[in-house]
């Protein structure tokens, strides 16, 4: 049994690196807590690996890549810990995130990595491994870069009908006649309401 602890200084300048991680290659546990690692994370091949906790860490949105290299050279993980990074939402530490998001967290995890019987701060029930399996893919949450936004003002109308001087409409005849008894917004107004 092999287990490795990780720690560095509070100082950002002190960030610890994982190369040496590839001479323990029966390592079962791996805690990386607060070292401020981000999703360029690359661990060696660990087959035995089991356990690794890599919370208070810089792991942002955008876990996909670090996911997949996770299933592939860790294929034993069951237990796996991503508190007090971005790509965790928590009431806790972002009061803009609830339950739901969360959950969709935890969908999108379990839909990588399907064999963990532990995430974060809660075991996996079987229900969520259904349900990460049907819809964990479409999960991710995606949000648009602020300067992308307001770069491009939203408009509904087509591209040649945005310039006033090269408007374009279109003017027809239309066939049906309203007559006003089969209007939905009539069917709650009484008699004596007119």
């Amino acid at each position: 049994f092999e287990s490795w602890l990780l720690t560095s200084d509070p100082h950002p300048s002190s960030c610890q690196s994982l190369a040496g991680l590839k001479m323990f290659t029966e390592l079962e546990e791996l805690v990386v807590d607060n070292n401020q690692l981000g999703n360029d994370l690359q661990l060696p091949r660990l087959p035995n690996l089991h356990t690794l906790t890599l919370n208070k860490n810089q792991i942002s949105f955008e876990t996909r890549a670090l996911l997949e290299h996770l299933a592939d050279v860790t294929p034993s993980l069951q237990y796996l810990s991503l508190l007090g990074n971005e790509a965790c939402p928590n009431q806790l530490v972002n009061p803009d995130k609830d339950e739901d998001d969360y959950q969709r967290y935890r969908y999108f995890v379990l839909y990588k990595l399907p064999n963990l019987k532990f995430l974060d701060s809660r075991k996996v029930t079987k229900n969520e491994v259904i349900e990460a399996g049907a819809r964990g893919a479409f999960m991710k949450v995606v949000k648009p870069k602020s300067e992308a936004v307001s770069q491009l003002p939203y408009t509904p109308l087509p591209r040649g009908s945005r310039d006033a001087k090269n408007h374009k409409g279109v003017f027809a005849k239309c066939r049906y006649i309203y007559y006003g008894k089969h209007s939905e917004g009539n069917r709650f107004i009484r008699n004596d309401q007119l």
